[in-house]
């Protein structure tokens, strides 16, 4: 199998931070931090694209991140979900390695994700059945570079349809411009010992003004329902969230977001 067995068997390029253009051993790149490049290629735009191409603005980075598709926007989406994510870079570099037969092979992963613990995750999207052998090699010897230099490796697909929709949704209310630092703090007191979300609202006020709010405490997961199970409505159980260890840790959280 065309997979080398050390990190030096392995060379890097990636685009830093300024534009400039940077190329080496993996084994010597790896501290890199991969979550600020730029994307090692652009991403083309022609008439008749079977896929779509934009940008997501990320609240985890405070900026756009680039994606090559709506699969990519909805992985981007969940990792900017995800409170063990603390940065992202779309096509962080380019990962090439010279295959049994004397051929250099190349691959440019779709995401580089640095985790609150400092550890590096790297990320291919594509569905199971767009997978041809050519792809699984690339992805079969990515892992192993990722091994070697101590990332995490994942190849994702299509996300739960429910899980998708509610993130999807919370998405909306991503942005800290939607925070209220009042309105959140009697949230935190009305759901400290869990009610339906429509109704917890109504004893905060006005529910056009608190609901944003509401949703936007649970994409920060300060408040906490289960996404997994059914879509958000008006019934869905709200409780305060465990990422942030506990409500005064909550209510903090939600100051800084406003700003």
């Amino acid at each position: 199998m065309d997979v080398p067995e050390s990190a030096g068997d392995f060379e890097v390029e990636y685009v830093g931070p300024a534009g400039d253009r940077r190329r080496g051993p993996l084994s010597k790149l790896w501290p890199v931090h991969f979550e600020a490049v730029r994307p090692e290629r652009g991403f083309p735009a022609f008439r008749g694209q079977s896929n779509w191409c934009g940008w997501y603005w990320s609240a985890t980075c405070g900026g756009h991140v680039a994606h090559e598709s709506w699969l990519e926007r909805d992985h981007l989406m969940l990792l900017d979900f995800d409170p063990q994510v603390v940065g992202m870079a779309s096509q962080p570099f380019r990962l090439s390695w010279t295959g049994q037969r004397g051929k250099r092979i190349q691959h440019t992963p779709d995401y580089f994700v640095r985790r609150v613990d400092g550890t590096g995750l790297v990320m291919d999207v594509r569905q199971d059945e767009r997978i041809e052998a050519r792809d699984a090699l690339k992805f079969t010897a990515t892992a192993a570079a990722c091994e070697h230099v101590g990332w995490d490796f994942v190849r994702v697909g299509t996300p739960d349809a429910v899980l998708m929709a509610n993130v999807r949704w919370l998405a909306g209310y991503r942005h800290p411009r939607v925070q209220n630092v009042e309105v959140a703090s009697r949230l935190l007191e009305v759901f400290a010992g869990g009610t339906s979300l429509l109704a917890g609202a109504r004893r905060v006020g006005d529910q056009l003004a608190v609901l944003p709010v509401v949703f936007h405490l649970l994409w920060r997961q300060v408040l906490a329902a289960d996404i997994h199970s059914g879509l958000l409505s008006a019934d869905t159980r709200i409780e305060i969230g465990d990422v942030r260890g506990g409500v005064n840790d909550a209510v903090a959280t939600a100051a800084v977001a406003s700003g």
